[in-house]
């Protein structure tokens, strides 16, 4: 009976390990570049970069905006992806943006969709592809 007992037990463990595995993700800083496609614009944007440190509990990269007021409105973590939506409020409107990424250990790629609104109540969407490659400790 106890054994029967012990190999339920281990089949439980066994199947749910998956369920609390982490993505591939190396902790550490990270340099992200990213390019915008904004619907209506009649030119491309400059491709952006900047740096990050990673981490196991803060696996979203952002980049902090002076002026802006933003939450985490929801993460989550499926095999090695992360997404999440975020809220901003600044005093020309507010932004939401989903995004999701898939970490493959030192590099990951992914993508970012926004809507910008206006006072006004004029939209705007933009879609950010992503990519980042860990560069070395976090400082």
């Amino acid at each position: 009976m106890v054994r029967i007992f012990s190999a339920v037990v281990l089949l439980t463990l066994a199947l749910s390990a998956p369920a609390f595995a982490e993505p591939n993700m190396k902790e550490g800083m990270w340099e992200m570049a990213m390019k915008m496609d904004m619907q209506g614009m009649p030119f491309a944007m400059p491709p952006m970069k900047f740096n990050q440190c990673i981490t196991k509990k803060d696996m979203v990269p952002y980049k902090k905006e002076k002026g802006q007021d933003c939450d985490m409105v929801s993460t989550k973590i499926s095999g090695d992806t992360v997404s999440w939506v975020v809220k901003c409020k600044d005093k020309h409107g507010t932004t939401e943006s989903s995004g999701q990424i898939t970490y493959e250990g030192e590099k990951f790629n992914g993508v970012i969709n926004t809507t910008m609104t206006d006072a006004g109540g004029s939209s705007q969407k933009s879609k950010m592809n992503m990519s980042g490659r860990r560069i070395g400790a976090c400082k």
